[in-house]
């Protein structure tokens, strides 16, 4: 599969965008498994060009992530027209626009999934980007509006014709957010009577390596665009690759490869966004790597209550996911002892540890 001048190889895998996800510390774990190429999380075009030090911090590249892409969003033509030009300047491989994502916050003023509502708004942002542009410019969008508006065939030739060099369709309508089922049927016909000369990257429901092949097989799609299959789960790139070539699924990681990949995970959290951030941002991502194993909510629980990188490290450290009732040492609890499980599980009224609410879901495209 190609995109303009970078060739990414028969059937590649791709690092969907995601928000408060999709960032420097976990593309690059993702990397290492065997992502093809990876994609920023959705910046602001508003952001971007009202110097907004989250959207600036979230242009931070490194050459180990490479090839990866940039996605910017925004229902203003001139206002992403100039937010293009700093995305450039960044130096990504690709420059992607969102034209995908469902959240109310973003579609209401015509962002992500909005635009679907314009077509004619969407052509001339699309022309915009490329216009400043000196590098492929890709396009995330979803199937429609809701399913009395679906005319995505015209749309994938309005921007293919515009100049898109590749374009990646989450088959679900914005309407249907992320529930149901995706419809790879229109992925299909997308290939066949969609797209002409350029990828089409399939997203939707490729969760596991079975259902990453089956995307492939189904649809005839260029490549696949995995997102909420890789939350807690870096190495379903790899898995996928090997399920494609032999046939096998490959076992997931044992617990000791799980925490190794979750401290460095964090250290590199901390690296980049400080350890007090760090250490909070983390929070995020227990669920998804100890899902499955006994005990797992509790060493969540226990993880949590950690401020430090070294306080994490000494409950993982210290952590027994076989045992039926689990003590942890005070050192391993700031002072604290406890017995996961048990009723001494916390102390009343300790505060000098605080949590936050679970995170919601991650905006995906």
């Amino acid at each position: 599969m190609r995109i303009g001048p970078l060739d990414f190889g028969e059937r590649p895998l791709m690092l969907a965008p995601m928000e408060d996800v999709s960032d420097p510390p976990f593309r690059i774990l993702c990397k290492r498994y065997g992502a093809d190429v990876l994609y920023t999380e959705f910046i602001s075009s508003g952001g971007l060009t009202h110097d907004s030090d989250d959207a600036q911090k979230k242009l931070d590249l490194y050459e180990e992530e490479r090839p990866i892409g940039i996605q910017v969003f925004g229902g203003d033509v001139e206002q992403v027209r100039k937010a293009t030009q700093i995305v450039d300047q960044a130096g990504a491989d690709l420059i992607d626009i969102n034209f995908g994502c469902p959240v109310r916050k973003v579609v209401r003023k015509d962002g992500g999934a909005g635009i679907l509502r314009k077509p004619g708004k969407m052509r001339r942002i699309t022309e915009a980007v490329i216009e400043e542009a000196t590098r492929p410019v890709t396009v995330k969008t979803r199937l429609g509006w809701d399913d009395d508006s679906i005319d995505i065939l015209n749309v994938a030739r309005m921007l293919e014709d515009t100049g898109v060099q590749a374009l990646a369709m989450h088959a679900r309508t914005r309407e249907q957010m992320y529930k149901g089922e995706a419809r790879w049927h229109w992925l299909r016909r997308l290939k066949e009577e969609g797209v002409r000369d350029i990828p089409l990257i399939g997203n939707g429901d490729a969760l596991s390596p079975p259902e990453v092949e089956a995307m492939f097989d189904e649809t005839g799609v260029d490549g696949v665009m995995i997102g909420r299959g890789a939350i807690g789960n870096p190495w379903i790139f790899q898995q996928a690759k090997t399920y494609m070539e032999t046939g096998e699924v490959p076992p997931a990681p044992d617990w000791e490869e799980r925490v190794e990949v979750v401290a460095e995970h964090l250290a590199l959290k901390c690296e980049w966004l400080g350890e007090r951030t760090g250490v909070l941002e983390m929070r995020k991502h227990y669920s998804g790597y100890f899902k499955g194993f006994r005990n797992a909510s509790k060493l969540r629980h226990a993880l949590m209550q950690e401020t430090e990188q070294q306080g994490v490290r000494e409950v993982l450290s210290g952590w027994d996911p076989d045992a039926p009732e689990i003590r942890l040492s005070k050192a391993s609890l700031g002072g604290r002892e406890k017995v996961a499980g048990g009723e001494g599980s916390h102390a009343p009224g300790d505060r000098d540890a605080p949590t936050k609410k679970p995170a919601p879901p991650p905006a995906l495209a």
